[in-house]
């Protein structure tokens, strides 16, 4: 039975790995493609904003940008915070080739972040985790990389709204309570609502935020 239970997570970890590479292979090639995957965002979007307003003063502070991609989300709070430390991490090199100082550039896995426990005074993670394979595990290394009383926020796609857009084969969309049971695990505070993308435009429901403290 023992030596059954070991050979099914050898199988597993060969397959995750395998999947991973395929998954940074994609976004490789997906780096070129500048008007899906665009280098700058608007700052008045309400992801940028509830970022903003949750984390309040950053000067001096360190933040993370799990899953940066371009580093789109980075560069627009700097703008407002320059003051801030944001370390944009990524799976994909090419991605990363945009992620210029101020920024600072480190290559990495969501379920493995290369930082120490405790590393950063809060954190984020934008349409990042639904790419992360597994989510449970992406959102322990999420908080475990934040200080006891840092703020983490969330922003990604609705499961009930499952099919409305074309995904990656790999790709996983959460409900609003299951990422609320995971990140109750290690946070002490969370708290979840539906989000849009503009301030005057009512939420239909196909984002949600979730905002936690360590």
């Amino acid at each position: 039975m023992a030596f059954l239970r070991r050979l099914f997570a050898k199988e597993r970890t060969e397959l995750t790995v395998e999947l991973r590479e395929r998954i940074r292979r994609s976004f490789e090639e997906a780096a070129a493609d500048e008007e899906h995957f665009p280098s700058t965002i608007d700052p008045r979007i309400q992801h940028v904003r509830v970022i903003l307003e949750t984390f309040g003063p950053l000067d001096g502070k360190r933040v993370l940008d799990a899953g940066c991609g371009k580093g789109r989300f980075g560069r627009a709070i700097l703008a407002e915070q320059p003051g801030a430390r944001i370390h944009g991490m990524d799976l994909a090199l090419a991605m990363l080739h945009h992620v210029q100082p101020p920024l600072f550039a480190a290559a990495g896995s969501l379920t493995a972040l290369p930082y120490k426990d405790g590393a950063f005074d809060c954190a984020y993670a934008t349409e990042s985790l639904e790419h992360a394979v597994d989510i449970d595990l992406g959102v322990a290394e999420l908080c475990r990389v934040v200080k006891p009383g840092g703020r983490i926020v969330i922003i990604d796609k609705n499961k009930d709204h499952w099919g409305k857009l074309e995904t990656s084969e790999w790709e996983r969309w959460f409900g609003r309570e299951e990422m609320t049971r995971m990140l109750a695990r290690h946070c002490r505070e969370v708290s979840s609502r539906p989000i849009s993308y503009w301030e005057d435009v009512e939420p239909d429901g196909m984002f949600l935020v979730w905002i936690a403290t360590r």
